[in-house]
């Protein structure tokens, strides 16, 4: 009896050694007094034939995000990457899964179309924003224009609508100093939404601009063997090709056995410079070549390409890696308004703060490295503002692996060029 009474009295007295350390008047930290935590549900091609992308995003996320120490005011940030596989299926589970077993608090960026076009249901659905996606489908506008308060939460585009854009590509063919020996184009894109989207946009330009479409191909993603598509267009005699295939692989082989064919055709292949390791696969064949790229035109942005590469050990895209950069910073600020604003940052104030701030154009982005003001109005959601003071991309020609700006003509290095045996 006496060894019990004495064992009970030596855990009576840890107990409360246990309580003076660990309680309220103690000298100990309170559990509940550790950072709060904000899960981002970064979405893209992880693995798969867009896998590049996925590496850019990593390392673009990590060096915004080591600025502030992955804090937020008293908010620690965690990361939960969704690998999306570029394939619709696969990412609309990986994507719920992340919102239902990982309590992912809002979603991050994309890299492909279709597959924005099936998260943004998941989103909706469980009522968590997902900001600033590289994904352009036209279903997205029309969803959120057709049910803004069910589509909201899918919070802005961070590439907007290829219809923005295409027509400085026009501007820029016609700027050449060049006389065609027909008006003449054919359409090479992806088989994807984004592809078609892209090429039904281009094309209409073209033809407003006395243009006419000789053909159009979509071509299956991943596709390498261009024989049969070069063949068919040397035989339609077109002075221009214009489309996007977003494959590294794939636009790479087309630029180069179209060079090989000898195709007789300007060339405009919108994303080959997506991936930052283009050149190695092009080589010589990419002179000429129109795309949109933007450039790293300033000393912060040049320093981040720099950092970049000493880390991940390839160079960055502007488009990839640059950009997502600086939607990352916008996100860190709508995090910060929203903490102000609300004083805690949930899902329920993140979209709070899409509604009040961001979607109006109250709350903007100007430290970018890319473009000058990341901006939203009601008037242009879910696209951001497309002009030369907020978003663009210059339409450059490749020459020994550097892009050159010739369009906008204020911001040209060069006039546009053909080859000449286009003259």
């Amino acid at each position: 009896m006496k060894r019990s009474l004495k064992y009970l009295a030596l855990t009576l007295a840890i107990v409360m050694l246990l309580t003076s350390v660990t309680g309220c008047g103690g000298k100990g930290k309170p559990a509940d007094d550790g950072p709060k935590t904000i899960k981002i549900g970064v979405l893209g091609p992880m693995t798969g034939l867009d896998a590049w992308f996925g590496d850019e995003i990593k390392v673009a996320i990590d060096l915004q995000l080591s600025q502030i120490d992955y804090m937020v005011g008293d908010y620690k940030i965690e990361l939960v990457y969704i690998d999306s596989e570029s394939d619709t299926e696969k990412a609309a589970i990986a994507y719920e899964r992340a919102i239902v077993n990982d309590k992912i608090d809002v979603g991050f960026m994309d890299w492909c179309a279709w597959v924005s076009t099936a998260c943004m249901e998941i989103a909706a659905k469980y009522k968590i924003p997902h900001f600033f996606s590289f994904g352009t489908e036209a279903a997205i506008d029309e969803k959120i224009q057709a049910d803004f308060d069910t589509y909201k939460y899918w919070v802005g585009k961070a590439w907007p609508d290829p219809r923005l854009l295409t027509e400085a590509y026009v501007q820029a063919v016609e700027s050449a100093d060049w006389t065609p020996r027909n008006r003449t184009f054919a359409v090479v894109c992806d088989d994807s939404s984004w592809g078609r989207d892209f090429g039904e946009a281009i094309a209409e330009q073209f033809i407003a601009a006395g243009w006419t479409k000789a053909s159009e191909d979509w071509v299956p993603y991943g596709e390498t063997d261009f024989a049969p598509l070069l063949g068919r267009l040397k035989a339609s005699d077109v002075a221009l090709t214009c489309g996007t295939i977003t494959d590294p692989a794939s636009v790479t082989s087309y630029i180069k056995q179209a060079r090989d064919a000898n195709l007789e055709s300007v060339i405009i292949a919108d994303g080959l410079g997506w991936a930052g390791e283009w050149y190695s696969m092009t080589g010589a064949a990419s002179d000429y070549v129109f795309d949109q790229i933007p450039q790293w035109t300033t000393d912060a942005a040049k320093k981040f390409a720099e950092d970049f590469e000493a880390i991940a050990g390839f160079a960055p895209s502007p488009s990839a890696a640059g950009m997502c950069y600086d939607w990352m910073g916008y996100l860190i600020e709508v995090f910060k308004k929203t903490l102000a604003e609300y004083g805690e940052i949930t899902s329920a104030t993140l979209m709070q703060c899409a509604e009040d701030w961001v979607i109006p154009g109250r709350l903007t982005y100007t430290s970018g490295i890319i473009h000058k003001e990341y901006k939203y109005t009601s008037e242009t959601f879910p696209n951001p503002v497309v002009d030369q003071d907020h978003y663009i991309f210059p339409v450059i020609q490749y020459f020994g692996g550097e892009g050159k700006i010739v369009w906008p003509l204020n911001w040209a290095d060069q006039e546009a060029v053909v080859p000449d045996f286009m003259r």
